[in-house]
């Protein structure tokens, strides 16, 4: 590494005799070329006096200048630098100061944000020696089962990077509430943290990582899905995309409910139904406990989504008439169909203590809460939760045993190293 030490005792070599002469005759030969040149060209003339230029100002004056702190609204569409007041804020189309994070309208928002940053983890965290050992022996998993982790990795490893482009590249864009965006910005986050977590499982068990990743271009049932989100995103991610009409902000909401309510709020229910499973019989358990983790947060992120939806539909209810309430409904029948499409893919027969038709009647049971959730009548009367222990599992609380395992809640600022 470079010091300033070093630097100063780096001594330049004294040039020989020879060397300075010939240096020198260089020097006279370019300072005559350099006057005759100078001589050769015409003469500039002198401006009249009153087009002269102002003198220079001194160096000191320009840099105190550029110290002084120059007073200007950041926004200067709105055209009102006065602070702002709680009533000013909106979830959409809002014009007040979106850099003014306090005073907070939507306490629910900031609330979640701290608690999504308690709830921090890192895919390392987890030891996944055992689920090495399991994938690599020749009868450690029935062939069913290894299924059911390819096709869960294949497709999250995606999901959860179609959900972080249409966060960053749109709805942060478009959700005109600081204290909502602060969340936006932390789930952002966390869908990354997701994909660490899928790859890092993938690189573990030493899979095939180009299988696993093109599963979503691929395989059917897991490209269905990838491609059924995609399509509502594709309209707001155009750079030109703005809300403030009824169309388009309908085009918002309907994003929104794509993304929290089916996205994530159906589609990721077979695979973590899967997975968790598969830990409970004390198979693959470090991979089930990440899901665990990510699970967990993905809980968070439908009930923050689903908050947001319903603000905005008090805040604007000529956005919820019956076309839009219809449009809505379609949506989270159509995921349910292609999740139980997905589930009867990956599980042909009985396997885990499960089958397809428990599943499809457990996506029926999420997608009666999911439309109660914002508002829309059951489509599936009469509907159980065949899987009440994944209740249990929602509730996971990060805290471990010190005798059982090293701390984790301060490994990320004890790693670090300023050398």
């Amino acid at each position: 590494m470079l010091s300033w030490d070093d630097y100063e005792e780096q001594i330049t070599p004294e040039p020989s005799a020879q060397a300075g002469e010939a240096i020198m005759a260089e020097a006279v030969k370019r300072q005559l070329d350099a006057q005759d040149q100078q001589a050769s060209m015409p003469q500039p003339v002198e401006p009249p006096p009153q087009q002269q230029a102002a003198p220079a100002e001194p160096a000191a004056t320009l840099a105190s200048a550029a110290l002084a702190p120059e007073v200007m609204p950041v926004q200067e569409d709105s055209g009102n630098t006065e602070r702002v007041t709680v009533d000013q804020k909106a979830m959409i189309n809002c014009r007040a100061d979106l850099n003014q994070l306090v005073p907070f309208k939507y306490e629910w928002a900031w609330q979640k944000y701290l608690d999504g940053c308690a709830n921090h983890w890192m895919p390392q965290e987890v030891n996944m020696t055992a689920d090495i050992a399991l994938w690599k022996s020749d009868d450690g998993l029935s062939d069913d089962e290894r299924t059911i982790v390819k096709r869960s990795l294949g497709f999250f490893s995606t999901a959860d990077s179609l959900v972080a482009n249409n966060l960053v590249l749109a709805i942060y864009r478009l959700i005109t509430n600081p204290e909502c965006r602060q969340y936006l910005l932390r789930q952002a986050f966390e869908e990354a943290i997701h994909t660490h977590a899928y790859q890092y499982c993938i690189e573990s068990l030493g899979m095939d990582e180009g299988e696993i990743f093109n599963m979503y271009h691929e395989v059917p049932a897991v490209a269905r899905k990838a491609s059924w989100a995609l399509k509502y995103t594709k309209e707001i991610n155009e750079p030109g995309f703005t809300t403030g009409t009824l169309e388009t902000d309908k085009t918002l909401l309907k994003n929104l409910i794509a993304y929290y309510c089916v996205l994530e709020g159906v589609f990721f229910y077979c695979g973590f139904t899967q997975i968790l499973s598969m830990g409970r019989r004390n198979k693959m358990t470090g991979t089930s406990e990440q899901f665990q983790y990510i699970l967990r947060d993905e809980s968070m992120h439908v009930n923050f989504g689903i908050d947001v939806i319903n603000q905005i539909k008090l805040e604007n209810p000529q956005l919820w008439d019956d076309e839009m309430q219809e449009a809505a409904r379609g949506m989270i029948l159509e995921g349910t169909t292609l999740e139980v499409a997905y589930a009867r893919d990956t599980m042909p027969r009985g396997v885990l203590g499960m089958n397809a038709n428990m599943m499809e009647e457990y996506l029926q049971f999420i997608a009666n809460r999911r439309l109660a959730q914002i508002g829309l009548s059951e489509q599936f009367p009469g509907v159980k939760n065949p899987f009440p222990w994944m209740s249990e599992i929602m509730d996971l609380k990060k805290e471990k045993n010190f005798f059982e395992t090293r701390v984790t809640d301060y490994q990320t600022g004890g790693a670090l190293s300023w050398d």
